[in-house]
């Protein structure tokens, strides 16, 4: 199972392109989650996202009574 994911892997990645390590990765990670944090997360939701969550929510209620 694990080689069929690094074959994957390997056959997606741009032979071009360095792979970058582990550590690079995280450190990557961590600065973008960092940013999002600071900026989109920090913002309330729009209110016709809220709607559309409050719509989902009662079609979901729906459904479990009608089981």
């Amino acid at each position: 199972m694990k080689q069929e994911v690094s074959a994957s892997r390997d056959s997606l990645q741009d032979p071009t392109m360095p792979a970058i390590c582990v550590e690079a990765q995280h450190r990557l990670g961590r600065t973008l989650r960092s940013l999002y944090e600071r900026t989109v997360d920090g913002q309330p939701i729009p209110l016709d996202q809220v709607d559309l969550l409050l719509r989902l929510r009662h079609r979901e209620r729906e459904m479990q009574r009608q089981r």
